[in-house]
């Protein structure tokens, strides 16, 4: 698209002139189109497990007592302060005052008890439902005060609590949140049409509505890598968080309309196993599938070099972390060995479902031709994310699958029982409930690494790599995030320079 030199668009603002050599004024931009891979298949957080969730709705449309920077630090939300007893198993929020919901309804101590309650309650599918099922009491002394008694300590439930799943739901409006979503956040949603994209329009009644500078964001869904950086180019998109433009890079640092930022992650890409199916319950299978891939090969292929190496469901800069890439190197005559050992017939016939993400597709290929070295047929086969999120995650259908996940404190998933990966270790299940019973720092690192240990040796999946997030934007937008501890787009701390 031919840049413009005498008109430019202002977005919701219309458009204002400027004539030449004249200095006039014109109005500030106060709309923003952001880019997504893929489109949320809901919008409530309590109840589904995709991320691209809160990618829309957290901080915007949701908001939580507690707040994730950038940097990983927890800072007050709707929770102006907070006190946390020695043992770590007893939490006390002072609330803020004047807070309401998009539908007039008060925030208070009650419905944060409901929302809580709600998160742990028997028939809830609320993602970390293990985190709000480890609270013993919640009590609402008053309007302004939440007191949480925990089963077992939590050194890690300010950070829990300022995520997605965290969200603060209104009584009156939680059954509809997922196409309708109420919270007390400065946005609400103005439209969504499926398949193209969502758009979320500020409101007046926030507490902090007059300091917010986006009036509207307009977020559009793009899967497909070309068109991705098609998107940037022609300038249709104001910014692309976690966009596939590796390849473009050069191209969008050497252009001065862009800012391009490369961030780091909790992210843990996976080649995940069904622990039940045979012949990948037996152990030997599994490992033969680890020894058989060579994750720097998938680094190249899969991320255009953007990562590092994992060798359990844990990254670099995590307490407690261990590398434990050695645990099960790459080596094909090994992987050879081991299905010999465990009496299987090659080649052996595997599917591989990859979700529509750029990694997931690209990745498939190089897996697929690595395991097929070791005697391993593995069919590719494309899925859409809805699809993904049915039969993969919800009834288990699958072999094997490519999936990146984003949650920054997920290692106790290889607790929960009947986990898509259908993985079920009494052992593992007792070291972790001793890390959730461990307030010492240095001793609870020592167990996370244990439990490092443990996954990595039993190959629960196939681990490979820590991702690299690349963002390419317009270089008058300000406010995004370089490093993403968890995946959200925080509209408020957005502006155009």
């Amino acid at each position: 698209m031919k840049r413009r030199v005498w008109i430019e668009t202002m977005g919701a603002a219309g458009m204002a002139l400027a004539l030449p050599g004249s200095a006039t004024a014109q109005t500030r931009k106060d709309a923003v189109t952001l880019a997504m891979t893929l489109e949320p298949p809901g919008l409530d957080p309590t109840a589904g497990a995709a991320s691209a969730i809160g990618e829309v709705v957290l901080y915007n449309v949701l908001e939580t007592l507690t707040k994730i920077g950038p940097d990983g630090t927890v800072s007050p939300l709707l929770a102006e302060s907070w006190t946390v007893s020695p043992d770590l198993k007893a939490y006390t929020f002072r609330l803020k005052k004047g807070v309401t919901f998009h539908n007039g309804e008060p925030f208070n101590a009650a419905t944060v008890k409901f929302a809580f309650e709600r998160a742990r309650a028997e028939g809830s599918v609320n993602k970390d439902k293990p985190t709000f099922a480890n609270i013993d009491s919640i009590s609402a002394p008053d309007d302004q005060t939440l007191v949480l008694l925990l089963k077992a300590p939590n050194p890690d439930l300010l950070f829990s609590l300022g995520q997605a799943t965290a969200a603060i739901v209104e009584p009156k409006s939680a059954a509809a949140n997922a196409t309708q979503p109420v919270g007390t956040g400065p946005y609400r949603l103005d439209s969504w049409a499926k398949g193209s994209q969502l758009v979320l329009k500020a409101w007046d009644g926030h507490r902090n509505a007059r300091a917010i500078r986006i009036r509207r964001a307009v977020f559009r869904f793009i899967s497909d890598p070309a068109a991705q950086v098609a998107s940037l180019l022609s300038g249709d998109v104001d910014a692309f968080p976690r966009v596939a433009a590796a390849r473009s890079l050069e191209q969008f640092k050497a252009d001065k309309r862009f800012s391009v930022m490369v961030g780091g992650s909790r992210a843990k890409t996976i080649l995940a196993i069904n622990n039940k199916r045979k012949p990948l319950d037996d152990l030997r299978v599994r490992r033969a599938i680890a020894a058989a891939i060579d994750r720097q090969a998938v680094i190249t292929g899969a991320a255009d070099g953007f990562g590092v190496p994992i060798g359990s469901h844990y990254v670099p800069g995590m307490p407690g972390y261990v590398d434990t890439t050695g645990l099960n190197p790459y080596n094909p005559e090994k992987a050879k060995a081991l299905l010999r050992e465990a009496g299987v017939a090659t080649p052996l016939e595997l599917t591989i479902k990859l979700p529509p993400t750029p990694y997931a597709r690209q990745g498939g290929e190089v897996i697929a031709a690595q395991l097929a070295k070791a005697g391993i047929r593995a069919k590719l086969e494309n899925v859409e994310w809805a699809l993904w999120l049915s039969g993969v995650y919800a009834n288990h259908n699958y072999d094997l699958t490519i999936i990146s996940h984003v949650e920054p404190l997920d290692l106790g998933n290889y607790a929960k029982p009947g986990y898509y990966w259908g993985y079920e270790s009494p052992a593992f299940n007792a070291l972790w409930a001793k890390i959730g019973n461990t307030g010492n720092a240095a001793e609870r690192a020592k167990l996370l690494a244990e439990a490092q240990k443990l996954i990595a040796t039993d190959a629960v999946n196939a681990f490979l790599y820590q991702p690299q997030w690349i963002t390419v934007a317009k270089a008058r937008l300000k406010g995004l995030w370089k490093d993403m501890p968890i995946f959200v787009n925080d509209l408020s701390a957005l502006s155009w320079e």
